[in-house]
């Protein structure tokens, strides 16, 4: 039998196809809701879980390092997103862009004035008026992109805020989780499938 000779090129062919079937998938209608809505729904769950069942420190650890990553590559491909799109950026897509980066800086906002007046955060507070204001920002979003199953999910996320807050914050926690499942990625798999 022959031993083969490792292919020095073998590597730059695996970069090569993971890179195309990133790009296959990314620059697909729905993409970026499928992968913000699972990494915001595993953060989301998993908090409820670590709150409602008692875990090793060894599962919490990896089950909150596997969130990190997954936050890592979701940065790391809407970032490759924004920087290889080869279309002119249409005007619908700049007005998502002012719509979430408003929220971002909203949200921080938001904490600050609480702080100012309260003192403190007050995270039972807190977590229903953040997932008002993503809810307006998803509105939006649906408004904007004429897309009503993001219009609908937006407005479910916002009566699952109301709904939370009668909760206590890990109950909260859990109203979050399915309100990105529903608002993000719902949403974002029927568009993906649909514009195939």
């Amino acid at each position: 039998m022959e031993s083969k000779q490792p292919d020095e090129e073998q590597p730059f062919e695996v970069f090569s196809g993971l890179s195309h079937h990133i790009q296959h998938f990314v620059f697909r209608p729905g993409a970026l809701l499928i992968l913000w809505g699972w990494v915001m729904f595993y953060s989301y769950l998993t908090n409820y879980i670590f709150k409602k069942i008692l875990l090793s420190s060894h599962v919490q650890s990896l089950l909150g390092n596997l969130g990190i990553v997954l936050g890592a590559v979701a940065l790391i491909i809407t970032v490759f997103y924004l920087l290889r799109q080869t279309r002119p950026v249409a005007k619908e897509e700049i007005y998502l862009r002012y719509v979430w980066a408003s929220l971002f800086v909203g949200l921080v906002l938001i904490n600050l004035i609480q702080f100012n007046v309260l003192h403190q955060i007050n995270f039972e507070l807190q977590h229903p008026i953040f997932m008002v204001v993503i809810a307006f920002a998803i509105v939006i979003s649906g408004g904007i992109l004429h897309y009503p199953f993001l219009l609908v999910g937006g407005i479910i996320f916002a009566i699952l805020a109301y709904v939370a807050s009668w909760l206590p914050l890990t109950d909260q926690l859990l109203m979050e989780a399915i309100g990105w499942l529903v608002a993000f990625i719902l949403p974002g798999h029927i568009r993906y499938y649909l514009h195939k």
